[in-house]
Formats: C-alpha cells, structure tokens, sequence
C-alpha cells in the first residue's frame, strides 16, 4: 500500500488513489450495509472488491522496484517503519471509537479484541479476533511479503530462472488446493492457509510479473499467461460453489482484469502528467500522500457517522459522501501525525544504528541487481 519512489509520478498517485476511492465506495455503499442491515438501502451501491486487492498488487510491483536500492536490511525496516505504526495507532484509534461511541446493539470490543487486532491475529483465528476494522487484511500480508521478498533476495532463490520458477509455483499451488479449501477442510488446514494467506498470493505474482514484463525479464506471452492465471486464482478466491455450480462474482473479477491492466499501462508508459492540469495533479498528489491513513481508518469510524447521519435523517448520498469526507480528514491526521515522523524516526534511528556498527574503512554495502 505504500509506494515510494526517488520519481515521482502522477500516474502512479492516480492508480493508488483511485483504488483507495474504490475501497472507500465499497465499504460506504455496500458493506456497510451488509454489516448493519438498520442503516438502511442505499440509493448508490458499489458492491465489487477490488481496491484493496489491487493495492497488494502494486505493492508488489514497487517491491520488486526498491528492493536492489541499498541494504536488504534498510529495504526491509523501511517497510516497516511505513507500514507498522499508523496501522498500530488507528487500531487503538478505532477500538476507543467503537468502545465509546457505539449504539447499543452494535460490535463494543474488549481489550482482548485490541490486543488480538494489535498482533493481526484475524486471519488465524477470526472467531476468536473479530476485526475492529476490515480493512487491516492486507497489512500483516504486506509484512510477510516484504520480509519474504527480503529472504529471497538475499539467495538464489530470489533471481534469474529460479525465481520465475517459483513465481509459478506460488501461484498453481494455492490454485491446485482450491477445490479442497471449498470442500470443508480441517481447521488447521484453515489455520495454515488462511494465516499465511495462502489465497492471496496471486495478487503478489501479478505486480511483481508487471515488473518482470516492463524490465523484458519474462516474454509478453509468459507475462500474459501469468496474469490469465493471477485473475482466474482472484475469481476462483470470490467464488461460491452452489448445487447448480461455481458462481463467479463476475464484477470483481473484471475489475481486477481491468485494474491490471492499468497498471500495467502505469508502468510501461509515459507518466500522465500531460493529461492533468496542475491543480488536479496537486489534488491527486496530495491525496495519493495521506491515501494509506485513509485506507487505514475509515471504514469502521465511518460506519459510526453513518449511523449519526443516518439518525438524522440525511439522504443516503450524504450519508456515503459524509463518511468518506470523515475518513480523509481522519487519514490525513493520522499520516501527518503519526505515518511520516514515525518514519522518519525510525529511519534515523536505524540509519544511526547501522553507522555505529560499521567500520570507519567499511564502506556502506549496496545490493546490485533486482528479481529476476
């Protein structure tokens, strides 16, 4: 979810921004009204999940960008100190909304629920760790893809033929386990591939192939195969096996075609820039920069303003623009607040700690190359 980049581009701030808008209508005007039936219908209903899932696809993509920049360790940390502490401070954020400010009848969490949502233990056991927030699936993937990422490099298994080799087998091993995932499997096979998000994987092969393709590591014919087959893994994860059959969810498997294929476009092509007036790149600019906060704490807040509005009697329209208006400003307090000093203090801390153990005549080690 969070993307940097010595370059700048509109182009990039566009599609990840797009795809925080897509989350955001999700939650507002689907969602939330499958999780609280009181609020009532919604006049405009966005009812695809795709958002969230193309964000892990570019995630992976400036994954494979960054990782050859500079020490694995400093790679790896600097995920970290991007990804950890706003998702940790909108946890105890959201547990004392929802604790305090709740209508009766609806989810109050206990500590036990913050402290299970602290240590991501949702996709472990998600009866025993209800989310404060569905949104926060994809961080603990994020975390382990990095620190993967950083093991391989470090290897063969992170290069040249061995690393397409595995790219493959990431991706057809999880879809040759999907008729047995459907089929009621014990729970600690649940627990395994669940945990380790096992289903998800695609999405990581998907950017990381954009990147492969871009860099003419793989041909237009593998590249293409490989994300036939990362779009045939998401529609088979969406699916629902019925008497009559496998039922698609036919929109968010388009969506995520689609979503490809811009990023695709996004790496391969010029920068959009020309297209946009400096006022809108600006705009998109600035809410590319607060977009991870505001991934991080809209969704279970935002149903609480919803359900004021709601009170209230405001025009669902309202109600979805409210709530997505509450989640940038509370997005932009948390990156200004907590995302980018924690980062930089964590960066000079292990900036400081890596000088200090170094050797005056040693000089500062650089990875040369990048996957593939």
């Amino acid at each position: 979810m969070s993307v940097s980049s010595g370059n700048r581009r509109i182009s990039w701030d566009l599609v990840r921004g797009g795809c925080v808008v897509l989350v955001l209508l999700y939650h507002a005007t689907y969602m939330s009204v499958v999780v609280h039936p009181e609020l009532g219908p919604r006049r405009f209903v966005f009812p695809h999940q795709i958002g969230a899932s193309l964000l892990l696809v570019i995630s992976a993509y400036f994954a494979a960008v960054t990782i050859g920049r500079g020490s694995l360790g400093r790679y790896w940390w600097g995920r970290i100190a991007r990804l950890l502490p706003p998702f940790l401070a909108a946890v105890v954020a959201i547990y004392f909304a929802l604790r305090y400010l709740s209508p009766p009848g609806w989810f109050s969490p206990r500590f036990g629920d913050l402290a299970g949502n602290l240590l991501m233990l949702w996709n472990w056991k998600p009866a025993d760790y209800p989310f404060l927030d569905g949104s926060h699936w994809t961080i603990p993937l994020q975390l382990m893809a990095f620190t993967v990422a950083a093991l391989l490099y470090r290897g063969s298994w992170g290069h040249g033929r061995k690393f397409r080799v595995l790219m493959w087998a990431v991706l057809l091993v999880p879809l040759a386990q999907w008729p047995l995932r459907v089929s009621g499997p014990p729970e600690w096979y649940r627990v395994i591939v669940d945990g380790f998000g096992f289903h998800r994987w695609h999405l990581f092969v998907a950017g990381i192939a954009v990147w492969l393709w871009t860099k003419k590591r793989v041909s237009t014919t593998e590249f293409v195969l490989l994300e036939v087959l990362c779009v045939t893994a998401h529609a088979l994860h969406g699916a629902a096996v019925t008497p009559a059959g496998i039922d698609v969810e036919w929109g968010s498997t388009l969506g995520i075609a689609a979503g490809i294929v811009v990023i695709s476009l996004a790496a391969a092509g010029p920068d959009w820039n020309r297209f946009l007036p400096s006022f809108v790149q600006r705009a998109i600019t600035w809410f590319a920069g607060v977009s991870y906060g505001v991934f991080l704490i809209h969704q279970a807040i935002g149903y609480l303003v919803l359900h004021w509005l709601s009170g209230l009697g405001v025009d669902p329209l309202l109600q979805t623009a409210g709530m997505i208006a509450t989640g940038v400003v509370l997005g932009w307090a948390l990156t200004r607040l907590v995302e980018r000093p924690a980062h930089r203090f964590l960066m000079r801390g292990y900036d400081t700690w890596t000088a200090r153990r170094r050797p005056d005549d040693e000089p500062a080690a650089v990875s040369a190359g990048k996957p593939g």
